[in-house]
């Protein structure tokens, strides 16, 4: 994996990054829980570095970055519930 932090998107909308050191190497069989939810399960995770930003294409074909100070809404724990997706987030929610 690559990147310093995951961002997973569920079917409900909402977003939530932390940092892949949270992550542990599990053995063969096992799984670990990227986010809670309430309803419907994960949609789309990508990896990225957050010094360089979370990055996605608008519904317009526009790409939009947050970076920073503007990312903090949606950096929290692993297996987080996580807050609605940012303004411009495609609805497939899709990262790419």
């Amino acid at each position: 994996m690559t990147g310093d932090h995951v961002a997973v998107v569920g079917d409900n909308r909402k977003v939530l990054v932390f940092p892949s050191a949270d992550l542990p190497e599990m053995s063969h069989g096992k799984g670990v829980r990227l986010q809670r939810y309430k309803d419907g399960g994960l949609a789309d995770a990508i990896s990225f570095d957050l010094a360089h930003g979370l990055s996605w294409k608008d519904p317009a074909g526009r790409t939009r970055t947050l970076i920073g100070s503007d990312l903090a809404e949606w950096i929290g724990a692993r297996a987080g519930a996580g807050r609605m997706a940012p303004r411009g987030f495609p609805r497939e929610n899709r990262f790419d």
